[in-house]
């Protein structure tokens, strides 16, 4: 069953009792704060689709304490369906992922008319929320409990962006990028198994490995599992990335590479293959990277492209053990040098040495 990732709440007498625009001081029902807080901890994301005039009603969630609660809102007059859906296109969540919760059996019919994929919860069922499995995730990680300041942090960003004036090398720079590179522990497992599992249009070869599989190659010396992680003045975007790296004397074998579709516009994935293409290089090895073509990530092979890796052959590939499944390419490059990215700051470890910051 898909987990859901955004419930969208209607306000009145679902969210809180009684009608607004008719009641005025209206308060939460019950069940619903500790839903939110609840669904909040589990880094299930929250909006607002409510037919009401804006501001009055952002008001009183505010009075209520609960609007911080909320990632988008669309209030207004509109048909609930077209809400629900602009506030998926927003978070660029598919429909799958979203529940809508509403007291009106007409509104909801009519979002499950018009979005068939979207679960539909009257206000009563509320309480049940909780324990049903598409509000549990299997694993529920640090970067995923705070997903919501994440996604706020996020709106932030990209309103600037939309008011900067100037090319978009400079707005990066602008956002004093931060990324980090070090060797995963155990503690960063269950987010590097969800990369792996979630990612798409940035996954260079669409494998899920599991946390048992990850933990067995975190105690493979011959294996390098890396976390990559991001920040900017808006705050942390957290994990962002893994690379399963296979180091041997001659040739590196880079398995997999996963990073989120949040920071495709900061060019992380070309950022770390920059970064192991000069580790190689200072190792005297050649690096091999696994692509397999999905329907989703042309943009992870424009970034294998652009940076230099080629179907050309070598002799290191002979050193490799075949893929075996008919679809998995080896993409190669003779490694050299390369400068320093100049939209961020970049803080890595040393492989096959000392851990060091560069």
């Amino acid at each position: 069953m898909t987990t859901v990732k955004c419930v969208v709440w209607d306000l009145d007498n679902t969210l809180w009792k009684g009608v607004l625009l008719e009641d005025g001081d209206v308060v939460l029902n019950e069940h619903v704060l500790d839903t939110i807080t609840a669904l909040d901890a589990r880094g299930v994301l929250q909006a607002v689709a409510s037919k009401n005039d804006h501001e009055p009603a952002w008001q009183r969630l505010e009075e209520l304490g609960v609007a911080e609660y909320f990632v988008a809102a669309r209030i207004g007059w509109g048909p609930k369906s077209a809400s629900v859906r602009a506030i998926a296109d927003e978070l660029e969540f598919a429909l799958t992922t979203i529940a809508f919760v509403d007291d009106q059996p007409a509104e909801r019919a009519e979002v499950a008319f018009h979005l068939p994929q979207v679960r539909c919860h009257p206000a009563e069922a509320i309480p049940e929320l909780l324990s049903l499995p598409e509000y549990n995730p299997p694993t529920v990680t640090v970067d995923s409990r705070r997903r919501r300041q994440s996604y706020q942090a996020n709106a932030r960003r990209r309103a600037e962006q939309e008011s900067f004036d100037g090319p978009s090398e400079e707005f990066l720079r602008s956002l004093d990028l931060v990324m980090e590179i070090n060797r995963a522990t155990t503690d960063d497992l269950s987010r590097m198994e969800e990369l792996t599992l979630r990612t798409s249009q940035m996954n260079a070869t669409g494998v899920h490995y599991s946390d048992a599989d990850l933990r067995a190659l975190l105690d493979d010396a011959r294996h390098e599992v890396l976390a990559v992680t991001m920040g900017d003045r808006f705050g942390p975007h957290g994990a962002v990335g893994v690379a399963l790296l296979e180091t041997g004397p001659a040739v590196w074998h880079l398995k997999l590479l996963a990073t989120s579709c949040r920071v495709v516009s900061f060019g992380a994935g070309a950022t770390v293959l920059n970064w192991l293409i000069s580790e190689a290089a200072a190792a005297g090895a050649h690096l091999v990277a696994d692509f397999r073509p999905t329907a989703r990530n042309r943009i992870m092979e424009v970034a294998y492209r652009f940076t230099g890796f080629t179907e050309e052959y070598c002799a290191c590939l002979g050193e490799l053990r075949r893929a075996g499944d008919g679809e998995t390419q080896r993409l190669h490059i003779t490694p050299a040098p390369r400068p320093a990215p100049d939209t961020l700051r970049l803080t890595a470890v040393r492989l096959g040495r000392v851990p060091d910051a560069v």
